[in-house]
């Protein structure tokens, strides 16, 4: 019988299309429900999160001018990349204490979570804009927009479903997100390979694994963030994301403070509402000739 120690996988991060270890070499051990250690995942720095925000900033124009037909049919492969990896998601679902038909079943509603924001892509300008009436000679049509850069902060609950209910609704719109997650940083990991196997621009959506207390002042403040959607968070941890984007004017969506929310509720946790979170309308004005 060998008497090696066995050596533990490493879960990278996901930023710009690519799997770079975090610039600080640290990890966070990953146990099973027994408390052993299986892998380790890497702990996101300022530094890696100031990275994914420009690979972000880099993508989200190429992203937001694609069609909505087409940015439809590349979340529908994401949920065809999902669906694929059905069996290492659970595993790693496990791993942080779920059973194996609860992991089964939060895989599945993560893929029909993907697959009912596709089918929003190029609906929802019709819904959310139009054309307004006026009296005068001229037309007034709002059309929504996406705000750019989204940071998104997972919820440690649902590790799987809970990111892909933030993460969806705001690349449906055309926004390109840096998602920092407390959770089994190997859900991230698996996360980030379905994005790179399925049709997703590199740089669109970036999986930082790290802790919230860390990083979510530095997403408060950095100012090429845009806006932030953030989910079980501590009254503590939403507070300092609003005081700090405070300064600089981002908006702040926190839709779950106190991390009791049912993401498989598909009443309550999907739907246009989560689109419009990451949006503007903007209305133009045109003359009508005589």
């Amino acid at each position: 019988m060998s008497d090696r120690l066995p050596v533990h996988k490493t879960y990278k991060l996901y930023v710009g299309g690519a799997f770079p270890r975090s610039e600080s070499g640290r990890t966070l051990p990953i146990t099973d429900a027994s408390g052993q250690t299986v892998a380790y995942g890497c702990r996101g720095s300022r530094k890696d999160l100031r990275a994914a925000v420009v690979a972000a900033r880099k993508a989200q124009p190429g992203w937001a001018g694609a069609t909505a037909y087409n940015r439809g049919q590349v979340l529908y492969r994401l949920a065809e990349m999902i669906e694929g990896k059905r069996t290492e998601f659970a595993q790693t679902l496990m791993w942080g204490g779920a059973s194996a038909a609860a992991a089964n079943a939060e895989v599945a509603a993560a893929v029909d979570r993907v697959v009912h924001y596709a089918g929003w892509t190029d609906k929802f300008a019709s819904v959310l804009g139009g054309q307004n009436p006026v009296a005068g000679p001229y037309w007034n049509i709002s059309v929504p927009e996406p705000v750019g850069v989204v940071a998104v902060v997972a919820p440690a609950d649902a590790a799987l479903l809970g990111a892909v209910s933030l993460l969806a609704p705001a690349v449906c719109a055309g926004n390109a997100c840096v998602l920092i997650s407390p959770a089994n940083a190997a859900v991230v990991s698996v996360l980030g390979e379905a994005c790179a196997t399925s049709d997703l621009p590199g740089g669109v959506v970036n999986l930082i694994s790290g802790l919230v207390d860390e990083l979510g002042p530095v997403v408060a403040g950095h100012r090429d963030v845009d806006a932030v959607v953030a989910a079980g968070l501590t009254a503590e941890q939403a507070a300092t994301l609003r005081g700090g984007a405070a300064e600089n004017l981002k908006r702040v969506s926190v839709v779950d403070a106190r991390g009791g929310l049912d993401w498989h509720d598909h009443a309550r946790c999907q739907g246009l509402a989560w689109i419009e979170r990451t949006v503007e309308v903007k209305t133009s004005w045109h003359p009508v000739g005589s």
